[in-house]
């Protein structure tokens, strides 16, 4: 009896063990069995707030796309409206300016500029004399103005044929300003607001600078920014993956779409290298689609709207691109899954479009790596995460990429260092712990970031802050990745996080169970085998 209960309890135990080992891998990765990972984010992808130095030789450089300005007629002390946000005659009779007054710039030349309203129509002038109208779909000549700067503020807008917009007394915008206007209070001269110039991404910067300046700038940031020596840092301190946001434009490398800049796919193809010389996996995010999946800056927006859902060109084009990505990598080493897309908006992004986007991912993905994970990120906004839980997008190797940070919410802005962590421990804790348990695809918490609204924080706080957050998302059952590898906002910054000692990463959490099971595994050899 007592041979048969020591049989059974060994067969137990041994099963116990082997099950944990494999609920707690992932396939491919030889330092640790889950993704202790870092985003090389505003390499491939710019983000101007990531490092602003490289917008600083724009002329104009307030001037952007995507721009939002008002204009306002210093003799009638009206603002300039596209009525109803586009679709009628411009006016120049509002006293308060929202929306149908603001207006975003595309971008010509230095001094050239197309003015989007609301609704996303043009304003267009044709000829001389012509009243200045919101019902252009697409810009061309017609829809093209210069515009003179008197200093910051004061400014003359001119058609492509040298008239002059003047703001008429009956409250019309009209291209028949007699002569050339002086800097007085006179009909062609408005009072220009910047309202927010927040987008710093690939198309501003490529477009700001002209393709041969931007190439110079570009190539230089390519080749300083991330180079084999981050990629031994990371090794040294336990990272063993690196999630690479990429544009759309990489797949016609060397020949991409203007205003972008050839070059990314040669840098991608050298952090593969990296990466195999460090045992280091690589995440390929596509980050930014054609048409942007949701206004920002990092899917390489141009003016703020989001248009990748509108154009069945813009999935296919976005298809196009997986398929380029995972048939060039799907044999390599380095490779550990592609991520379909970045932060979709949850508000203009449709569920069942994105979710047949992923499934068709998915398949191509398949076709060429039966291995690689295909990494499904949440909607951004007011999305439930469960609802790509629950949409059976594929069978095998599937992930849900979550973004946690304590910040970008009203919620967030009057939490204590002890709100904070508290937070990461109520709420993320469970949401994490209901999102492993079910049979459904591994959890990522592909972006996070040892920073928050605390403005008074010690490096004791962070650290503990950082200690909260690691030791919560390091039960996710795919793991985590850290934003960002450099930052010019120091606490964004891993590598300061880490030599400066804001962030302590402690060991491996596939270390730590190597050794409670390791022991389990020894104790099984050495007690069991000799009754089995």
């Amino acid at each position: 009896m007592g041979l048969v209960f020591t049989k059974w309890a060994c067969a137990f135990l041994l099963s116990c063990w082997l099950i944990t080992y494999k609920v707690h891998s992932v396939e491919g990765l030889h330092r640790g069995s889950k993704v202790r990972g870092v985003n090389l984010g505003g390499w491939l992808v710019i983000e101007g707030w990531i490092k602003p130095s490289l917008f600083d030789g724009i002329a104009n450089g307030d001037m952007l796309d995507g721009t939002e300005v008002q204009f306002k007629s210093v003799t009638l002390q009206k603002y300039v409206s596209a009525d109803n946000g586009g679709g009628m005659n411009v006016t120049v009779d509002r006293d308060v300016a929202s929306s149908w007054e603001t207006f975003r710039l595309w971008r010509v030349s230095p001094s050239e500029f197309q003015f989007r309203t609301s609704k996303g129509q043009f304003l267009t002038c044709d000829g001389d004399g012509c009243t200045v109208s919101a019902t252009a779909n697409s810009p061309s000549t017609s829809e093209t103005y210069e515009i003179e700067r008197n200093g910051n503020s004061r400014i003359h807008m001119k058609t492509k044929n040298g008239a002059y917009l003047q703001a008429t007394t009956d409250g019309q915008l009209t291209a028949d300003y007699p002569g050339s206007p002086g800097w007085d209070d006179n009909a062609a001269t408005f009072d220009m607001t910047i309202l927010s110039n927040n987008l710093h991404g690939d198309y501003q910067l490529a477009n700001g600078y002209g393709h041969d300046r931007a190439k110079d700038v570009l190539k230089r940031h390519r080749n300083t920014f991330i180079t084999i020596e981050d990629f031994k840092f990371l090794y040294k301190h336990g990272i063993n993956t690196v999630r690479i946001p990429v544009g759309w434009w990489i797949a016609f490398d060397p020949d991409p779409p203007s205003p972008f800049i050839e070059g990314s796919l040669d840098a991608l193809d050298n952090a593969f290298l990296w990466a195999q010389e460090y045992d280091i996996k690589c995440i390929i995010d596509l980050h930014a689609a054609p048409g942007s999946q949701n206004g920002m800056e990092h899917s390489a927006s141009r003016d703020g709207f989001t248009g990748w859902p509108d154009s069945p060109d813009n999935i296919q084009q976005s298809l196009n691109v997986i398929e380029f990505l995972v048939s060039r990598y799907a044999r390599n080493p380095a490779l550990l899954g592609i991520e379909l897309l970045n932060e979709p908006s949850a508000g203009t992004v449709p569920l069942d479009t994105l979710v047949s986007y992923y499934k068709q991912g998915y398949q191509i993905v398949r076709k060429h790596s039966s291995t690689a994970y295909v990494i499904m990120c949440q909607r951004i906004g007011m999305a439930d995460p469960m609802e790509l839980y629950q949409a059976n997008i594929g069978s095998h190797n599937t992930v849900l990429d979550l973004h946690y940070y304590n910040l970008f919410d009203a919620y967030f802005v009057n939490m204590s260092v002890g709100d904070n962590i508290q937070y990461i421990y109520n709420s993320r804790e469970g949401q994490l712990k209901a999102l492993n348990s079910s049979n459904s695809p591994l959890v990522f918490i592909g972006e996070w970031v040892n920073e928050w609204n605390v403005t008074s924080g010690s490096q004791k706080d962070y650290q503990d802050f950082g200690r909260a957050q690691l030791e919560v998302y390091n039960a996710a059952s795919f793991g985590w990745c850290y934003w960002t590898i450099k930052n010019d906002r120091q606490h964004w910054d891993f590598e300061w996080n880490i030599r400066s000692n804001y962030l302590q990463l402690g060991k491996s959490p596939s270390k730590q169970r190597f050794n409670i099971f390791g022991l389990i595994g020894l104790a099984f050899t050495c007690f069991c085998l000799p009754f089995l």
